[in-house]
């Protein structure tokens, strides 16, 4: 093994906004001190209770993905896997997600953009 992944980054235009929109889904702490990172108005980080670190950095002209259109293509997904997607889709809407893909009958999977754009999926498991 060369590496171990620390976290995963997200663009967006306020990584404050989109940590606490992640927190509201998984839980965990947001800005949790950490030596590896320095926290400030460009950079928020998400510690989640599995031991998952999500890390949002500002970018000043950021373009959000336009899924599925691959002229502005999403670039990464995340799924996050739900035991029921009827109540999921009601808790993720609340929290400030839009649906992007609402499947058909007996999928197992809905697809969803976050307030900055990036696409993420409910996988009924």
């Amino acid at each position: 093994m060369l590496a171990e992944l620390q976290c995963v980054v997200l663009d967006c235009r306020d990584p404050k906004r989109l940590a606490e929109f992640y927190r509201s889904l998984l839980g965990g702490v947001v800005n949790q001190p950490d030596r590896r990172w320095s926290l400030g108005g460009d950079w928020s980080t998400l510690h989640a209770p599995n031991g998952l670190v999500l890390a949002f950095q500002r970018v000043a002209e950021y373009q959000a993905p336009q899924w599925p259109d691959p002229s502005k293509p999403q670039q990464f997904h995340l799924d996050f896997g739900v035991p029921d997607l009827d109540t999921a889709e009601e808790e993720v809407l609340a929290c400030g997600a839009t649906v992007l893909d609402a499947g058909s009958p007996g999928q197992s999977w809905r697809v969803y953009a976050d307030p900055a754009g990036h696409p993420f999926c409910l996988v009924r498991h």
